[in-house]
């Protein structure tokens, strides 16, 4: 993408040539600040509110004061305690004054070394806290302070103000020296290139960006906060819009061949082979998708749906329809497991269509092949043969399918399941096997509300699958609290016995394998060693090998138990799910190995145990591998944690809704987005700083329309070098990477 020059960026400034070499250094190794652009983008998280200096005289209770006055006396006293019964606890008393009154600071234990250190009688300081009474006396307990040498009068008035910042800081670097680096470099801040068209600031009503810096880090109101929000916000938002924009544009002037299905062709026999009707949602995502491959440009598209709405089924017939004009496709899936899934729900979904080459395929028929990384010599061999031939029109794999010996006749469309999981070379890789740029479908099981898609995937068509199909069935979710009612965890297996002695079948899930090498499963949140407390309150299990003994020795013995987890052998985890799949297993204990694309419809229920240590998409993913028949679904999510606790109101909201796209808002309000650009794909620092993708729809919505125009009116930015150089900043060079790879 090549652009007119940017302007010189006067904030690339290194620190260590403005704050000396020592504080630049710890500055980039626990914050990542480099430039003086860098530290005036490191914003206050929160703001202190904490009244003008008082007098100690009249210090009102309770609340957070600031005072400057000088160490009278200190004092420091050992005691005995039930941390320190030998009498090495440590109190130090401070007594301060500023000639209208005294006050008593009191530090207690480790905390109380530096101020011992610091607080010398005579030693003048500004000290921060909540005034509070003990013996009658008024204190402040483990008081910040800040030490003020002689000259220091204009840092007196400069910290006393109604709003004092507090930065995101780090054991080596307190909030207050961060804001003395930013009162340093603050005056750097009129340089700032305006990214913004002048047109748009105006237009809306937002302040210049060096007025923006300066009311974020030095506000004298609330009101300068929010202009200076507001402002911030808009950059981001925008900045980033322009970026996507520019990539849809690049995108669309590429070549691709275009892929339209034959008219009584492959995809016209599998429709007619069909137990069921296509949903009203999937024949409408299907004719986006269809006219998408008849283009003379790569399709760029998201595909993301409810648990269990029918995406694999949406996904083969773009496959079959490429592969119909004379293309290959290939899905590319996350894990070995879910490949193999995918290639047997494919081939047992086709029939002799996916008998291509063989005796009794249909004369339609196409050859559907699998390649992982665990496959044996000769059936790789002969894989690798089917593609470069183009015997096999469909290729499923892992990651093993972009390595430099995979070689196809024809690659007209790639689909990745699971986006989030592959990184940008990965994908990039597998487009650059096509003779031309093939067309990208992208899935995702975890529902994303529209302004995160639009945002994280702004560059990529969107279809969404909201209906479910006909026939499956509804799931109950219950929250079973262990820790408040053990009865009811028994109850739970009860339900898991009656479910089995009525023909079904039932998984397991737990967040760790617990084998020795202990770890976090298979993507859960990880599990901890169990502690004697945890024994003597019979705390259930955290692990798939423990649970699965006791199970089969206690509340389900008798019946067929088994593990799945992400360290067995490939073949071992894929005789496992072929058993449970052909009904001959009644319980899968498993990781979340089995969160994604495990299709199993005789599978009715799900215990979830410490579901507090999963995140609420996934509990709503794994949730969706039970219901999928036309018997109905039943989740049970165990936990220890209290009612009152945040967990367990998570918890409930998944228990009380079955909608992914509000469940998914709810995650992300409380993880926040993290690195939207990057996607964990990119280890640079998170490009949202003041934008939350779910509380500022608007602005992205916004923004995403300003961005479409100026791109349209003038790709090359020509008119926009402000804008440019801000492109430059947030396109570092792995995410440009990124954009360009997608």
């Amino acid at each position: 993408m090549d652009l007119v020059p940017a302007l010189k960026e006067p904030l690339e400034r290194p620190l260590k040539s403005v704050l000396g070499p020592a504080t630049a250094k710890v500055m980039a190794e626990h914050l990542g600040l480099h430039t003086v652009g860098d530290l005036l983008h490191h914003y206050p998280r929160r703001y202190e509110e904490r009244g003008q200096l008082t007098h100690l005289a009249d210090l009102p209770m309770d609340e957070h004061v600031t005072v400057v006055a000088q160490v009278a006396d200190a004092r420091l006293h050992s005691f005995a305690s039930a941390k320190a019964p030998r009498g090495k606890g440590q109190r130090l008393e401070v007594t301060i004054t500023d000639g209208s009154g005294r006050l008593q600071l009191v530090f207690f234990g480790s905390g109380v070394h530096k101020p011992h250190k610091d607080l010398l009688p005579g030693t003048r300081a500004m000290f921060s806290g909540k005034v509070s009474v003990f013996n009658r006396r008024l204190q402040l307990a483990h008081p910040a302070y800040e030490l003020l040498r002689a000259d220091a009068e204009e840092s007196v008035e400069s910290w006393a103000g109604a709003l004092i910042p507090l930065y995101p800081a780090t054991a080596k670097l307190e909030s207050w020296k961060i804001a003395k680096a930013v009162q340093t470099v603050l005056p750097d801040a009129r340089d700032a290139v305006d990214p913004l068209p002048d047109s748009l600031r105006e237009g809306r009503g937002l302040v210049s960006l060096p007025e923006a810096l300066l009311k974020i880090h030095r506000p004298h109101t609330k009101a300068d906060i929010a202009d200076a929000r507001a402002r911030l916000k808009w950059d981001e938002a925008f900045v980033l819009q322009v970026a996507l924009a520019r990539r849809r544009h690049a995108d669309a002037l590429l070549p691709a061949v275009p892929r339209r299905p034959a008219a009584d062709g492959l995809l016209t026999a599998f429709d007619a082979r069909l137990p069921f009707t296509l949903t009203e949602g999937q024949q409408k995502v299907s004719k986006e998708i269809f006219d998408d491959l008849a283009l003379d440009h790569p399709m760029h598209r998201l595909l993301q749906g409810e648990v269990g709405s029918g995406k694999t089924l949406v996904a083969l017939r773009a496959m079959l329809a490429v592969v119909d004009a004379g293309g290959q496709a290939a899905l590319l899936a996350p894990t070995e497991v879910l490949a193999q899934q995918h290639h047997r729900s494919v081939v047992e979904m086709m029939g002799d269509l996916a008998e291509g080459g063989m005796l009794g395929g249909s004369d339609r028929a196409t050859k559907v092949v699998l390649l992982t990384g665990s496959m044996g010599t000769a059936a790789r061999r002969q894989a690798l043969l089917d593609l470069v031939t183009g015997e096999a029109g469909i290729v499923i794999g892992t990651h093993a399918l972009i390595e430099d010996k995979v070689q196809f006749h024809d690659l007209g469309l790639v689909v990745v399941d699971e986006q989030h999981r592959f990184g940008v070379e990965q994908r990039d890789a597998l487009r650059g096997k096509g003779r031309q740029p093939p067309h990208l479908l992208v899935m995702t099981a975890t529902p994303i509300p529209r302004t995160v898609a639009m945002t994280v995937f702004g560059d990529l068509e969107t279809s969404v699958l909201d209906q479910l199909p006909a026939g499956r069935s509804p799931i109950a979710s219950h929250v079973v609290p262990a820790a408040d009612k053990p009865h009811f965890l028994a109850r739970a297996w009860e339900r898991v016995r009656e479910e089995v002695a009525g023909g079904h079948q039932a998984y397991v899930v737990c967040p760790r394998i617990g084998d020795d090498a202990d770890e976090a499963g298979d993507g859960g949140k990880g599990g901890r060693k169990k502690s004697a407390e945890d024994e003597a309150e019979k705390r259930p299990p955290l692990a798939v090998l423990e649970v699965a003994e006791q199970l089969a020795k206690g509340p389900l013995s008798g019946l067929g138990v088994e593990v799945l987890h992400g360290r067995m052998h490939p073949d071992d985890k894929d005789a496992v799910m072929r058993r449970f799949a052909a009904g001959d297993t009644d319980v899968l204990v498993a990781t979340t190995v089995i969160e994604v694309g495990v299709n199993v419809p005789n599978a009715t229920a799900m215990v979830i145990m410490d579901a507090d240590r999963f995140g609420v998409s996934q509990l709503h993913q794994l949730r969706g591998r039970v219901g999928r028949g036309s018997a109905p679904g039943l989740c049970l999510l165990v936990s220890e944690m209290p009612e009152a606790s945040a967990a367990r109101q998570r918890l409930t909201a998944v228990a009380t809704t079955l909608d992914g796209f509000e469940l998914s808002r709810i995650d992300l309000e409380q993880r926040r987005e993290g690195d939207v650009l990057g996607q964990a794909q990119s280890g640079a620092r998170t490009s949202l700083r003041v934008l939350a993708v779910i509380e500022d729809e608007e602005v992205i919505a916004e923004a995403r329309q300003e961005a479409v125009a100026v791109v349209t009116a003038d790709p090359e930015l020509s008119a926009y070098p402000g804008l440019r150089t801000a492109l430059d900043a947030l396109l570092d060079e792995e995410r440009e990477q990124y954009l360009e790879k997608g």
